[in-house]
């Protein structure tokens, strides 16, 4: 790419920082502060500790973005070492190689495609997808194969009959021809259920002519020579790409009932559209065209490091970025004729945010085409927008509903964050003060210290953080209640969690995370009636003596407390919970000998322990089998089941529900 010194100096160092014990400042020492920061730039975030590998893999993110808006010059190295990653990705566990695919073709094959390195988003895209799906890579590249055998006679064909009309215009103009990539092919075919012989532009030839007057001249002749497919013209001259991209695309009936695509543009477009932003060092000609596609990038780059400080947590910003890199756009007119892209899909919400924040947060209503229409509008190609703001308005959770761009969506979001905290408080504190006086006491009469003691057992700040958290539904204000005025029956196991579950074995197993969100310091009981296991649906209801009883929601005996509802309470299942929970099945088998040393050894197979189990022999044919089994959740009571039906002396499975 003919990139300068530094940046072939910055990526022969680039994992310097990262695996060696070499820090930032001995590169600045000996390699000069633009290759030190380059090199940091496209360093992971290594010395840090994250709850997830999807937590890191947004931080690094965040990391070289904000390395990025300085210096664009980091997400080429950055490109470039993934490029040579993915080609050498073979040598890696399957796994890994599967990991970095699916990584590549998420985030950076996105990203080169977005900054114009389409030679380098092509090469990305087929590596990941012949890792991914290697099957599929090889069959669809046999029939691209066969294909071009098939109609190498015709594809020369039309190419001399277009070199030939050209030449009679006066049209002076290199012809080549063009395959679409694996990967762009299998995507088409997948997403509008097409085969393959219906891909109509797998083929295709681009002209590349001296000025854009003689691409639209190309054009013609192109339309006189093959009658065009309606709807198939695209001019990205006139409205380029938001990566920069300029040519005329279309696709026209050629011989033999084939389908051409012709993609015309001039020299320094067919520049600009092979290298990107990189070709701002690739053609130093003083080609104002390439600067405007890095001042694009940059702009690019500037609005996602907004909508990085609007996003609540990395997991909310990747999500943001991931379909930031997707826009399948439309182009739509501001009053004074400003042409502004969208991706496809973006309501006149999305409009109002890429105008102005401040539009967006005080848009009431908007004209399209000077007809008055509701927010939620969806936009079409070449509609004039005109937005109405009011002082009064202000972000609507239902916003989020209709919004597709990440700038809006995560205004939105961090309007509404702010907003919700205050009134999360104000409900929350209701909430607490009306289930202190269900348990017959006075809020008034909680004293500071028991408050204190509350907030360190939860491990929480200060008193609004509890409150906000009771009034999001992350905690039950009844169990609070509890905490703060405990019945003297629950003082002496404030600190108990009941998990009826029995361990196996001799070595003696750590307790079990807690199972139900919120319930730090009440009494947990399982009902033994419908035995309830993380993944079920269920409820809870208080009871002297016993605290928090978790039923599912199908059990029967739930019915009696359908009067009552003042006794539910909303339960929900911690993540990542440890241990096992009793649950029970009852299995119908054929009256054999061993059937129940087979069953027994399928349980055992799922990694499963057999509590109780007991017989009924209905007739001389069938015997009834209720078993009580230790399992993980519901997905791996699920497989046993399926194990067990699977065995040909099984007529029937059922759990036992109350």
């Amino acid at each position: 790419m003919h990139m300068d010194g530094k940046s072939i100096s910055a990526a022969i160092l680039h994992d310097v920082i990262e695996d060696t014990e070499t820090v930032k400042d001995q590169i600045a020492k000996e390699f000069g502060k633009d290759v030190a920061e380059l090199v940091d730039g496209v360093s992971k975030i290594t010395r840090i500790e994250f709850q997830t590998q999807e937590e890191a893999q947004a931080e690094n993110f965040r990391k070289m973005l904000l390395a990025m808006a300085s210096d664009i010059r980091v997400i080429l190295i950055k490109l470039a070492d993934r490029l040579h990653n993915m080609r050498t990705v073979g040598a890696l566990p399957q796994a890994r190689q599967r990991a970095i695919a699916r990584e590549t073709l998420d985030i950076y094959a996105p990203i080169a495609n977005r900054l114009g390195v389409r030679q380098w988003s092509i090469e990305l895209e087929d590596l990941a997808f012949a890792t991914l799906f290697p099957l599929r890579y090889r069959v669809l590249a046999e029939a691209v194969r066969r294909r071009h055998g098939n109609r190498k006679a015709i594809v020369e064909k039309v190419r001399t009959a277009i070199i030939n009309q050209l030449e009679r215009e006066g049209l002076r103009a290199e012809i080549t021809g063009r395959e679409k990539n694996l990967y762009s092919i299998y995507k088409k075919m997948q997403h509008k259920r097409l085969s393959f012989e219906q891909v109509f532009d797998v083929y295709g030839f681009r002209i590349i002519v001296d000025k854009a007057d003689d691409c639209y001249r190309a054009l013609g002749v192109i339309h006189n020579l093959y009658k065009p497919i309606p709807g198939r013209f695209k001019d990205y001259i006139a409205i380029p790409k938001a990566n920069g991209y300029q040519s005329l695309h279309t696709v026209v009936f050629g011989p033999f009932g084939i389908s051409i695509e012709v993609q015309i543009r001039t020299r320094e477009m067919h520049r600009v559209a092979e290298a990107g932003v990189a070709s701002h060092w690739l053609y130093k000609s003083g080609d104002t065209r390439a600067d405007h596609v890095q001042q694009r990038a940059l702009q690019w780059l500037k609005d996602l490091l907004e909508t990085q400080q609007k996003a609540g947590n990395p997991r909310e910003f990747l999500e943001h970025l991931k379909i930031d890199l997707f826009p399948d756009e439309v182009y739509v007119f501001t009053p004074n004729g400003e042409i502004k892209k969208l991706p496809r899909g973006a309501t006149v919400i999305d409009f109002a945010y890429d105008v102005h924040t401040d539009v967006g947060d005080h848009c009431v209503r908007a004209k399209v085409n000077h007809q008055l229409v509701p927010l939620r509008t969806t936009l079409r190609n070449g509609d004039h927008v005109e937005i109405i703001t009011s002082d009064w308005s202000h972000p609507n959770p239902m916003w989020l509903d209709y919004v597709v761009t990440s700038k809006a969506r995560a205004h939105i979001r961090s309007y509404l964050k702010n907003l919700r905290v205050g009134e999360a408080v104000k409900l929350g504190g209701r909430l607490l003060e009306k289930a202190i006086q269900t348990l017959g006491s006075d809020g008034s009469r909680v004293s500071e210290s028991q408050r204190s003691a509350l907030l360190r057992t939860l491990k929480l700040k200060d008193w609004n953080q509890l409150l906000s958290e009771i009034g999001l539904g992350n905690r039950q204000a009844i169990v609070v209640a509890r905490q703060l005025i405990p019945e003297p029956s629950m003082k002496a196991s404030r600190t108990k969690f009941a998990f009826p579950m029995k361990w196996r074995g001799k070595k003696k197993r750590k307790a079990p995370v807690l199972a139900i969100r919120g319930t730090e310091g009440v009494v947990v009981t399982y009902a033994r009636c419908c035995r309830p296991i993380p993944g079920d649906p269920i409820l809870g209801f208080l009871s002297a003596g016993r605290g928090i009883v978790v039923h599912t929601e199908g059990c029967p005996n739930v019915a009696k407390y359908r009067k009552h509802p003042e006794q539910w309470l909303d339960v929900q299942w911690e993540q990542d919970i440890e241990g096992v929970f009793p649950v029970g099945f009852r299995v119908e088998v054929k009256n054999q000998r061993g059937v129940l040393a087979s069953v027994a050894a399928a349980i055992a197979e799922q990694e499963a322990n057999i509590d109780t189990v007991s017989f009924d022999d209905r007739d001389g044919r069938y015997t009834t089998m209720d078993f009580i089994i230790e399992v993980r959740d519901r997905a791996h009571l699920a497989k046993i089941m399926r194990q067990i039906r699977s065995l040909e002396t099984v007529a029937r499975i059922n759990r036992k529900k109350g």
